[in-house]
């Protein structure tokens, strides 16, 4: 999702700007000021409970704010992206928005901020007074707003520059140049934004092979559970020891041995641009454990691939790697490698689907030389990265 917060004072033009941003990305647009004077003019509850203080130039209380926007969410749940225009006004705003974005796997892109001389904003909301009529664009109610907006807003810019993702936009000049500064903002923010990339597949699919070259090409911390916990056993490590016995059986290996070292390949890779993940999550309570070590960095799933390809050419596969340098203890044996299988069907399907449901998971043919499977993924996540654009 592209998520998109416009910042500025009051007369900044974030009401024109916002209308050529949601039709250019393609966004739902989300404006607590239009939403609570429709509110005001249908004479509902939360209208009532709001028309005293924005007539006051005041600001409306977050139990209000919280409502209306929630609501917003989720009538438009197939959105490409949300753009808030007011929203987040306070750095409390900025933790719910947080929160409401979190329960869409989702997360603020970029906030905008669209920066006004005050004397030009001033002008402006004259202009707009006599224009519209509105009652809180008279000189007395915009001083309120303007004090209210450098009191209370400003420091929402400092809890996004610590994200690194505020952009300050000379709001001077015609609406076209103001256009322009605002696209190329939102074109930088997506050039750092990250990535993370799961991959699924039978064992034997090429999982290992593709998600070490797609690393490669897209500079992400490649993180594969199976190659760090072999490492721990040939070191003799205490996870080692613990470990050995699962891996040479091929199975699953507890969760907080994983964990640990997941966080420690994260950790170790602050400046990273993402990860791909190879071998985890293999459960759906793996897939949760995931997205809630992503979430402690601000961060998300990007998108999930699985590379198809059949049972028996799954086994073919294994059978050949076992005459290779690169061969597992598992691939040795028969038995095991069938119980592989039916422990992808019977439980990493499930973390698979868990993906698929939020309609993040791509399939891709495996079958054919590992250039063409690779193109076949590139694709894929090429157009996830684009989608947005």
């Amino acid at each position: 999702m592209l998520n998109i917060a416009l910042f500025g004072p009051p007369g900044a033009g974030k009401g024109t700007q916002s209308q050529m941003l949601i039709k250019k990305y393609n966004l739902t647009y989300i404006s607590t000021g239009d939403i609570l004077r429709e509110e005001i003019n249908a004479g509902t509850k939360l209208g009532l409970m709001a028309k005293d203080i924005i007539e006051k130039g005041g600001l409306v209380s977050d139990e209000i704010i919280v409502q209306i926007i929630e609501s917003k969410i989720i009538q438009n749940p197939e959105a490409n992206g949300f753009l808030f225009d007011g929203f987040p006004r306070t750095t409390v705003q900025c933790y719910i928005l947080d929160g409401l974005l979190m329960k869409l796997n989702t997360s603020l892109t970029c906030m905008l901020s669209l920066e006004v001389p005050d004397d030009e904003l001033v002008r402006r909301l004259r202009e707009r007074a006599k224009i519209s009529n509105r009652k809180d664009d008279n000189d007395a109610v915009i001083q309120v707003r303007l004090k209210e907006y450098y009191e209370k807003t400003v420091p929402v810019a400092k809890y996004y520059q610590d994200k690194n993702i505020y952009f300050p936009v000379n709001g001077v000049g015609t609406i076209e140049e103001v256009q322009k500064r605002l696209c190329e903002a939102i074109e930088k923010s997506l050039e750092n934004r990250w990535i993370n990339l799961i991959f699924f597949g039978y064992p034997g699919s090429g999982k290992g092979t593709q998600a070490k070259l797609m690393a490669q090409k897209y500079n992400l911390v490649y993180i594969s559970t199976g190659s760090m916990l072999r490492e721990e056993i040939r070191k003799n490590s205490e996870i080692g020891r613990l470990a050995k016995p699962y891996m040479e059986k091929g199975a699953i290996v507890p969760d907080e041995y994983a964990i640990k070292l997941i966080e420690e390949k994260i950790q170790a890779n602050p400046n990273s641009r993402g990860f791909i993940f190879k071998g985890f999550p293999r459960t759906i309570v793996q897939a949760y454990i995931v997205d809630g070590l992503l979430r402690k960095m601000n961060s998300v799933i990007t998108t999930a691939i699985e590379i198809q390809v059949s049972p028996l050419e799954a086994v073919k596969r294994l059978a050949l790697r076992s005459k290779t340098d690169k061969s597992r203890t598992y691939d040795m044996d028969t038995e095991l490698i069938v119980s592989r299988l039916e422990e992808y069907e019977q439980k990493t399907m499930l973390a698979r689907d868990f993906y698929a449901k939020k309609n993040m998971l791509h399939v891709v043919d495996g079958h054919g030389t590992p250039d063409e499977v690779f193109n076949r993924i590139c694709q894929e996540i090429n157009f996830t990265l684009k989608k947005a654009l």
